[in-house]
Parts: C-alpha cells; sequence; structure tokens
C-alpha cells in the first residue's frame, strides 16, 4: 500500500480508501455482515481512510460502518462523513448552521466515534454558495474548534465550484468524484491551484461509479447514452484481451501522486482483496492508451448536478 500526505493536514493515507455509499446499498441491496466484513478487511490491509455520509441509505451506510468500528482502535483509521445531504430531490438539502451542526452530533453517535477527522458539505451545488461560504462552513469550523471534527472540507460534481469556493474562503479538504478518472479527468487542470491552497485531495469514483466496469452502471447513473456505449466499448475490449476495464480504471488513477487517495466503495469483501491485488500489479500502459483511442471522443463528457447557476 502506498501512503500519501493529505496538504497540509499532514495526514499520511492510504492511496485506496474505502468509501462508505455501498454500505447503503447504493449499487445493490448487500448483506450487512458482508459490508462490516468488507470494512474490516480493508482495514487488516492496509486501508485507513474510511469516507461516508447520513445520504448514503439514509443513514444505514453510517449506522453499519459504527458497526464494523466497534472495537477497533480509534488510531487505526481516518474517518470522514459529511453534512447538508439528507436525500435525492433538491428539497432533501439542509446548509443551515443549525443543520450541519446537529448533523454531525447524530453521524458521530451512529459511528459510534467521540470525532470525524474530515467534515465535509456534501454536493454543494446543490445550495446557495453565499450561505456555504458565509454560514455553512463557518459552522463547521466551529466544529473544529469544539473538537468534534479535525478538518473540514468541501464536496461536488462541478469541478469549477472548487475554485468559487477556494477563491473566497480557506478549507482544508476537498472531494471531487468522477472527474479524474480514465474518460474524464478535468480535476487534473486544477491540481497546481489546489496545490497552492495546500488542500487534502479525495478523488471519489475512480471507474466512475461503475461505468468503467465490466459489470456495467447501475440504472439511476446520470451519464448520457453516448458516453455508456463508449465505456460498454472499452469494457469489451479489455475483456478481449483477457483483463479487465474496473482494474485499468483503478491503476490509472492511483498511478498520479498529486491525487491523494483514491475512494472506491464495495460492501463485498471479495472485492476489497481484488482491488488491493490490481493496484500491486504494473499498469498496462498499452491497454490504457487503447481505452483512451476508445473514449476520446466523449472524454471529460460529463452530465449536470444541482442548481443551474451552479453548472
Amino acid at each position: 500500500m502506498q501512503y500519501r500526505t493529505l496538504g497540509h493536514t499532514g495526514l499520511k493515507v492510504s492511496a485506496l480508501a474505502f468509501g462508505g455509499s455501498s454500505l447503503g446499498s447504493a449499487f445493490r441491496t448487500i448483506n450487512e455482515s458482508d459490508g462490516i466484513r468488507a470494512v474490516q478487511i480493508a482495514l487488516d490491509n492496509g486501508i485507513n481512510l474510511i469516507d461516508t455520509a447520513p445520504y448514503y441509505g439514509a443513514t444505514t451506510a453510517e449506522t453499519v460502518l459504527g458497526k464494523a468500528l466497534r472495537g477497533v482502535p480509534r488510531d487505526k483509521y481516518y474517518l470522514a462523513t459529511k453534512v447538508a445531504r439528507y436525500g435525492p430531490e433538491e428539497k432533501d438539502f439542509d446548509f443551515s448552521a443549525h443543520r450541519v451542526t446537529a448533523s454531525v452530533d447524530e453521524s458521530l453517535a451512529r459511528l459510534g466515534v467521540d470525532y470525524a477527522d474530515f467534515i465535509q458539505v456534501h454536493d454543494m451545488e446543490f445550495g446557495n454558495l453565499d450561505q456555504i461560504i458565509n454560514e455553512t462552513i463557518p459552522a463547521l469550523f466551529k466544529l473544529k474548534a469544539a473538537g468534534k471534527v479535525r478538518f473540514v472540507g468541501i464536496s461536488c460534481l462541478p469541478v469549477r465550484l472548487f475554485r468559487s469556493v477556494l477563491d473566497r474562503v480557506q478549507v482544508d479538504q476537498i472531494q471531487s468524484y468522477c472527474h479524474y478518472c480514465i474518460n474524464d479527468t478535468a480535476l487534473a487542470d486544477l491540481l497546481p491551484y489546489l496545490k497552492s491552497k495546500g488542500v487534502a485531495i479525495f478523488n471519489s469514483a475512480p471507474l466512475a461509479m461503475r461505468l468503467l466496469s465490466h459489470e456495467g452502471p447501475p440504472a439511476w447513473h446520470p451519464a448520457p447514452a453516448v458516453l455508456r456505449a463508449k465505456c460498454a466499448e472499452a469494457a469489451a475490449l479489455c475483456k478481449s484481451r483477457g483483463s479487465d476495464l474496473g482494474k485499468l480504471a483503478l491503476q490509472f488513477s492511483l498511478a498520479n501522486p498529486a491525487i491523494h487517495t483514491n475512494i472506491v466503495g464495495t460492501a463485498d469483501p471479495r472485492r476489497v482483496l481484488q482491488n488491493l491485488r490490481d493496484i500491486a500489479e504494473p499498469l498496462d500502459t498499452e491497454l490504457l492508451a487503447a481505452v483512451q483511442k476508445i473514449l476520446a471522443p466523449v472524454h471529460n463528457l460529463t452530465w449536470p448536478s444541482g442548481r443551474k447557476e451552479n453548472n
């Protein structure tokens, strides 16, 4: 396992992190005991960052994760969770200081811990940026001062929003998803700026929420049809060459040392072990070039998320 320093936080985290969305049955209905075992296997094999949120499975993910962490020494892992998003619709967001403050206490109780290492504004593109900058983030820094969280971060899909917020307020960490993977490297253009800010970088969904997999994305995936089709073509090519697109995608994202950690969600213990084997193998650069050629017509093609003015 490789370990990298998370910006100015000074924390050394595994280049592969454990994503908690699957513990809330985001991709399929899971067996709780499998999810708990997946977390334990990840920790036993050197993964030391776990990312979750109350939104995942309507608090189910945090509850299952709390069970998995019982009895595990608190210094064995770093824990990240989120505030402000509690459901799938825009009405399910609440960026008020009162709600995010209460949300942290609720999360800590579900997780069975006294503090979170990272607290993040979840999918801030669904909110008013002025409120997030002037109310939400200051409320989270008050929780940092109180010792309930160690670092404050932001997350969103539209990459441009990170600069929009960081030009106005300093935070410790950002989480981007689906924007540093084989089909979409939009985050790469922002890396020098993020480095200048000393920000910790979480790259979530290096498999583009299973677009870059043999199984293909879930039905709810928002990707346009042309992107789905090209990713399926790339998966077929990898299979024809005795390889796997998911493996290639994971290796690709982890190959960039400027990306501090890459979050992959799974509640399958076997998949955790497979991911660990995959990142230990060398990247097939010839196959990567062939896949990038297939995906070139849809490179950086994304989808809207949140308020119109934030896209």
